[in-house]
């Protein structure tokens, strides 16, 4: 249980209102900052707006998937003001808060260093990336279908990086009777495609293995897919862009080339966002329920 725990909920889509949920049933107190605009009510969760909030008494902050900007915006769609996590404002929570978010930026590291104060990235987690992978799948497999007209069975999908969304995806189309590749540099990744029954590529000869394929799918977020990649590409090609904005595509050649390139990062909240929150919810209450024992444990 998280009897006494006083959580901060900051923005974020329909996957916090699992989090919500899931946290009030354990009997935390949170405050909901940038939820106005919900019709939905919760017990042991109050709205509040942020200048309202006595953080002093706030053992965690929890972010929105994206974190926050560069500027510390907070992403929130159940609100119609601004709002914006400052340096300040977490120097004024106690010293053992935390601060618990999907991914990080360059402003939200140096808030947290700044002010002493630890941060947790739930997505660097294997068991949230990998759990998550199942939805991402499942979006893209919806993309794939959407966006071309062929089928899947059959059809040539090149798979760039074997990395925790990488291998469910090479893996689930090619049940699906794709003939699927999948570009690694790594020898160790390689040997793995090789043993998943699927054709290894070395990222260095991407250009040349990617010159017939039908569907494109990039895990690797950094630019990859560059001009001199889409070039060789057949004009029909799917690309679909998994990885984090601002992807790994060069989105502008590929509209000039006349090619369909999709970015498509966080799918799971898109396309599943009740499963996408209750893994979260789940991993969330898992956290702070260890952090709430490590604190007891000190002051007994």
């Amino acid at each position: 249980m998280l009897t006494g725990i006083q959580i901060a909920v900051i923005g974020g889509d329909a996957r916090q209102l699992e989090v919500v949920k899931k946290l009030t049933e354990l009997d935390a107190k949170l405050w909901l900052i940038g939820f106005e605009q919900l019709d939905h009510a919760f017990s042991g969760a109050v709205k509040e707006k942020i200048e309202d909030v006595d953080f002093s008494e706030i053992d965690g902050i929890i972010l929105p998937v994206p974190g926050t900007n560069t500027e510390g915006k907070v992403e929130t769609i159940f609100s119609g003001e601004n709002v914006y996590l400052t340096e300040e404002i977490l120097a004024s929570t106690p010293a053992h808060c935390t601060v618990y978010s999907g991914i990080s930026n360059k402003y939200l590291d140096s808030i947290t260093t700044n002010t002493n104060r630890k941060l947790v990235q739930l997505f660097e987690r294997d068991d949230v990336a990998i759990y998550n992978s199942i939805p991402t799948v499942e979006g893209t497999i919806m993309m794939a279908i959407q966006h071309t007209d062929f089928t899947i069975h059959g059809s040539k999908v090149s798979v760039l990086g074997l990395g925790r969304v990488g291998m469910s995806v090479a893996r689930t189309f090619h049940a699906l009777g794709a003939k699927v590749t999948v570009g690694a540099r790594k020898s160790e990744h390689l040997a793995r495609i090789t043993e998943m029954g699927l054709e290894p590529f070395h990222l260095d000869d991407l250009s040349e293995s990617i010159k017939d394929t039908d569907i494109c799918i990039n895990t690797i977020p950094y630019q990859i897919v560059t001009a001199a990649v889409i070039a060789k590409m057949p004009a029909h090609t799917l690309i679909i862009d998994l990885a984090s904005k601002p992807g790994g595509t060069d989105f502008r050649y590929a509209e000039k080339r006349g090619i369909k390139a999709l970015l498509a990062p966080g799918l799971p909240g898109i396309v599943a966002p009740k499963t996408a929150g209750k893994i979260l919810a789940n991993v969330l209450s898992q956290l702070l329920q260890e952090d709430l024992k490590q604190r007891k444990g000190k002051t007994i």
